[in-house]
């Protein structure tokens, strides 16, 4: 039984090797038993002496210069059992040691809690911590673990089982963790800042945070679980984000329930290139498409430049996926009169300070006619095919902690504290319109409680007109790993155009001022990979007489009650 238990710890060897040591190992205890006094006797003088590094490394180790196990300058066999099993000692001199030793098997520090495992001390702790039928490096969840990584030659082993952060409840007293907590409540504890927790930032090679640790050894990298390409997988990941919807329409008394959005995303690192980053999303409502692609390689210190088909340029809400909203859907009047799907975009960005603080970015797109949303089709609405672009850029300010463009919203379990601003502005052209733009943007997170605010400005050189555009967002984690509350409200304003255009083209005619607020309520059903959210919303819009050329205006109210399932994996 005990043999069978050391198996796990040797994950570096194959079997057979294993095996044949240990029977090796054994006969020649025995053989040194009919020939010698004691094996723990001191070696000969001119003898070789044992390393500091191998103390405590079991006799099956090659090594010639190992030392015997000891436990506590106790000799092996003193003790008839494990008298303590979350030391990190072997103290019957058996070879095993704590929950690996059949004596602790019904002891309180060798009981599994049913969490994963994602820490070094539980990649190696004897137990099947998550009860999957596979134990510490067995387990797939440990393929990134240092502890899975090394060999026998290793370091004496701590004397307190505080220290060593062994058995469910314990602590480490270096970086103050609670190792019984689940993965959410570890993020931004101990020596964890909690900066890196997006795909983006996992894999520039970049420790972000300055929390000491990089990409996928950061825990928001490690322990999120929207960060896809940290989870134990191939070299390509494959991930799906997926909304089914029933919608009631208070207007028209119209209901329907139908699946609204499914996102397939492959994304990983590029052959070859270390710490490259590549993502490829499609959609498969009404007709299969890729949306979105980037490709993205490191330069140095943090510094990165990416090539994308163009979607986003200062708004947050068009890199946003779909699981990552507080109201489900972007704020359309957010967009609309501001942002163009290019056909293609060149981005460069990186910190500005050693502590990451701040943060710059710059792109170049262009594209001919206006994107459609599909990579390799274009449309040209009212038959004007003029040469599209955008050039701008944006400083990033984490005043106190840190949030990035492409974190989460979402409220799962009180978060750090953190206060962040941004500021940006663009030059567009679109197929009509030609305008500089200005865009900020705020982020205020405490606990359990998140206010976001976007303002986005704007000067029509063409026809002469004066446009903005306002979002305020708030979210409230009432229960935490439970119901998350959510709220925005928000206006586009335009002023007449002071030089009308003879036609309105496509992009005109969909700017309408319009006024909306929505509330809703996110229950979790399985941690947060599965939510059900209710949202009422209730949106005006009033086309501009002004815009349209006419005497009146006309007010359109539309208001819907949604009940949304949303998943991913």
């Amino acid at each position: 039984m005990q043999m069978m238990q050391m198996m796990p710890m040797m994950p570096m060897m194959p079997m057979r090797r294993s095996l044949k040591s240990l029977l090796s190992a054994v006969v020649a205890s025995a053989w040194l038993g009919l020939s010698a006094p004691a094996w723990a006797a001191a070696p000969a003088a001119g003898g070789a002496q044992p390393f500091a590094d191998d103390v405590g490394a079991p006799p099956s180790d090659p090594d010639q210069n190992d030392a015997p196990v000891t436990a506590n300058s106790t000799a092996p066999g003193d003790a008839k059992t494990e008298t303590l099993c979350d030391d990190g000692v072997d103290n019957d001199g058996d070879t095993v040691y704590d929950c690996g030793d059949n004596d602790c098997a019904k002891a309180a520090a060798c009981q599994t809690d049913g969490r994963p495992e994602f820490t070094e001390e539980r990649c190696h702790d004897w137990l099947d911590n998550d009860r999957d039928g596979a134990t510490d490096c067995d387990d797939s969840d440990c393929a990134d673990m240092n502890a899975c990584k090394g060999s026998w030659d290793r370091k004496a082993a701590p004397t307190s089982g505080v220290a060593a952060g062994r058995g469910p409840g314990s602590a480490t007293a270096a970086d103050g963790i609670d190792r019984s907590a689940d993965p959410e409540d570890l993020l931004g504890k101990g020596q964890d800042v909690d900066g890196e927790r997006s795909e983006h930032m996992c894999s520039d090679g970049y420790d972000n945070d300055h929390d000491g640790k990089t990409d996928c050894e950061d825990l928001g990298c490690r322990l999120d679980t929207s960060v896809v390409n940290c989870q134990p997988a191939t070299n390509f990941r494959f991930s799906v984000v997926a909304r089914t919807q029933g919608t009631y329409n208070v207007q028209e008394n119209k209901a329907n329930v139908e699946f609204s959005a499914i996102q397939l995303r492959v994304l990983g690192q590029i052959p070859y290139i270390q710490n490259s980053f590549f993502l490829l999303s499609f959609r498969a409502e009404k007709t299969p498409r890729m949306v979105f692609a980037i490709f993205q390689v490191p330069i140095k210190g943090g510094h990165y430049f990416n090539i994308n088909s163009g979607s986003g340029s200062l708004s947050l809400e068009l890199v946003r996926s779909i699981h990552k909203r507080l109201l489900v859907d972007p704020a359309f009047y957010m967009l609309n009169g501001f942002e163009q799907g290019n056909g293609a975009a060149l981005e460069f960005g990186g910190p500005l300070d050693k502590r990451g603080k701040f943060l710059y970015r710059t792109f170049l797109a262009g594209g001919s006619g206006r994107f459609a949303g599909n990579i390799g089709g274009t449309f040209f609405p009212d038959g004007n095919n003029n040469f599209t672009y955008t050039a701008g850029a944006q400083l990033w300010m984490n005043l106190v902690g840190y949030y990035n463009r492409y974190d989460s919203p979402i409220l799962y379990t009180p978060a750090p504290t953190t206060l962040s601003l941004a500021v940006g502005g663009k030059y567009d052209q679109r197929s009509q319109e030609r305008y500089p733009a200005a865009n900020i943007q705020t982020t205020f997170r405490y606990r359990r409680l998140i206010l976001l605010g976007e303002v986005y400005g704007k000067r029509e050189l063409n026809f002469g007109s004066w446009q903005v555009a306002y979002n305020v967002q708030m979210g409230i984690l009432p229960i935490k790993k439970r119901l998350l509350l959510s709220a925005d409200f928000g206006q586009y304003l335009a002023t007449p155009f002071e030089r009308p255009p003879a036609t309105l083209g496509y992009d005109l005619r969909r700017q309408n001022q319009e006024m909306q607020y929505r509330v809703a309520a996110h229950v979790f059903l399985w941690r947060e990979l599965f939510m059900l959210t209710l949202i009422w919303g209730d949106r005006r819009i009033r086309s501009s007489a002004l815009i349209e050329g006419t005497e009146a205006a006309t007010v359109t109210k539309n208001q819907d009650l949604r009940l949304v399932f949303q998943y991913r994996f």
